[in-house]
C-alpha cells in the first residue's frame, strides 16, 4: 500500500510517500519513494518564534513544489492523457481553497499537467499543532480528494512521534508491550501507555508550559537566536566539556509532586529572575545558566519516567518529539533504564526526531488498513486534538 503522508502542523512542511506492508508492528516493512521537507527556521528567527500565519503563507507556498518533488523521486508523476481537469473539478477546488489563492493556482497548474498517481490512501496531520498551519494542510489533503479520489487519514501528530521512534531502517525494532511513551516537544510533554498497539492511555501531562517550550523561553532570556533549545544544549554541552564551576542550580520542577504530570513555568520563572539580577551575562554566565537549566529538566523528565516505567511495568520506553533529538536528555534516560535493568530504549534517530512526513504516514498506513479513513467534506484541523 502506498501512502502519500503530509505535515504542516508548525513551521516544517514536509511530504512523503512511502510504501507499506504488514498488519501490525512485527511483520511492518516499508520503503520511502519520495521524501521532501521544507524548513522554516529561517524565517521565523527574527520573531524569535514561529509566527502562525507566516507558517501558514510558506505551507501554501510549498505544498505543491513538494509534492511534485516527491511523486517525482517516486517515478509516479506522468503526464495528462486527455481533459481530465474539468470545470465542475476547478470550480469545487476554488471554493474548497478561496482562502489560500496561491495554493489554489499552483494546484491548479499541476492537475492540469499530470494525472493522479498511483497512491492508495493520502495521511495528513488533522493536529494537535498551529491551526492556522494545520488548516494548509488539511484543505491540500481535501482537494487532491476531490482531484483524485483518494481517501484521506486524519493522522495524530502525536501518534505520529511514537511510531516513528520505533523504526529501525525500514521496519520497527522489535519491543515488548507494555510500551510507556515520553512525548517531548515545544507544545507537548506527556507520559503514554500503550498496553497494545495503537492503544493509549495518558498517565502524565504538562500543567503549563511544554518543555521545549520551556528551553525556548529560557533561550530568548539569554539572547540565544532562535530556536532556543538546540542553543541551550550546545552551552550546556560546552559547559560540561571545560568543567567549568558550577555556581547556578534550579529545582527540579515537580520532582516529588507523587504523580506524573510535569510544570515548567516555575523554573522558567526562576531563570528570568536570576537572569535579571546577574545582567549583563558574560559568556561564562550564559554557559552556566543552561547547563543548570538543562540538568533540572533532564533530572525531572528521567526520574519521572522512570518511576512510570516502574509502577506499570513498562517492557520499552519510547521517546518523541522535538526535544527528544537533545542528546543529554537521551543520555541520562539511557543511563537510568540500564541502571534500572530490563528495559528498552527506543529513540528516533536525530534527523527525524523533529516533524517529518515520514511520522505521518507511518500511523496512516495503519489506520488506512483498518478502513479508518475520514470524511472529507467534514474533515477539520484540530490544534488542540488529543493522542487520548
Amino acid at each position: 500500500m502506498k501512502i502519500l503522508g503530509i505535515e504542516t502542523s508548525c513551521d516544517e512542511t514536509a511530504v512523503c510517500l512511502i510504501e507499506a506492508s504488514g498488519t501490525g508492528p512485527a511483520d511492518f516493512a516499508y520503503q520511502v519513494l519520495g521524501n521532501a521537507l521544507y524548513s522554516q527556521v529561517a524565517i521565523h528567527a527574527p520573531y524569535g518564534g514561529v509566527f502562525p500565519n507566516l507558517a501558514k503563507r510558506e505551507h501554501a507556498k510549498n505544498l505543491v513544489p513538494l509534492t511534485q518533488q516527491v511523486l517525482e523521486q517516486a517515478g509516479l508523476l506522468q503526464p495528462c492523457e486527455g481533459q481530465t481537469f474539468t470545470n465542475l473539478l476547478r470550480s469545487d477546488l476554488h471554493n474548497l481553497l478561496t482562502r489560500e489563492p496561491e495554493l489554489l493556482e499552483q494546484l491548479s497548474v499541476f492537475l492540469g499537467q499530470y494525472g493522479k498517481p498511483d497512491i492508495d490512501a493520502i495521511a495528513v496531520t488533522a493536529g494537535p499543532g498551529l491551526e492556522p498551519a494545520l488548516w494548509v494542510g488539511v484543505n491540500f489533503a481535501r482537494a487532491l480528494n476531490l482531484a483524485w479520489d483518494i481517501p484521506i487519514v486524519a493522522a495524530n501528530h502525536m501518534e505520529g512521534h511514537v511510531m516513528m521512534s520505533m523504526v529501525q531502517e525500514d521496519h520497527f525494532e522489535a519491543f515488548e508491550f507494555p510500551v510507556l511513551s515520553l512525548l517531548i516537544s515545544g507544545g507537548h510533554t506527556e507520559l503514554v501507555l500503550s498496553r497494545e498497539w495503537m492503544q493509549y492511555e495518558r498517565i502524565g501531562q504538562t500543567r503549563d508550559d511544554a518543555v521545549g517550550e520551556a528551553f525556548d523561553k529560557v533561550a530568548r532570556l539569554l539572547d540565544l537566536p532562535y530556536p532556543g533549545g538546540p542553543q541551550i544544549s550546545r552551552l550546556a554541552r560546552e559547559a560540561r566539556a571545560a568543567d567549568l564551576p558550577s555556581t547556578i542550580h534550579f529545582t527540579p520542577p515537580m520532582l516529588h509532586s507523587g504523580d506524573f504530570d510535569f510544570s515548567f513555568s516555575g523554573i522558567k520563572t526562576e531563570v528570568r529572575r536570576l537572569v535579571e539580577s546577574m545582567k549583563p551575562l558574560s559568556n561564562e554566565t550564559k554557559m552556566d545558566i543552561a547547563c543548570a537549566f538543562e540538568d533540572a529538566v533532564t533530572q525531572v523528565l528521567v526520574a519521572k519516567t522512570i518511576k512510570a516505567a516502574d509502577d506499570y511495568g513498562a517492557r520499552t520506553v519510547v521517546v518523541g518529539g522535538g526535544v527528544s533529538a537533545n542528546t543529554y536528555i537521551r543520555q541520562r534516560l539511557a543511563e537510568a533504564l540500564e541502571e534500572a535493568g530490563h528495559i528498552q530504549l527506543l529513540v528516533p534517530p536525530p534527523d527525524l526526531a523533529t516533524d517529518n512526513a515520514i511520522m505521518i504516514a507511518l500511523p496512516g498506513y495503519f489506520h488506512a488498513i483498518k478502513k479508518d479513513f475520514a470524511d472529507a467534506a467534514t474533515l477539520r484541523a484540530n490544534g488542540n486534538l488529543r493522542l487520548v
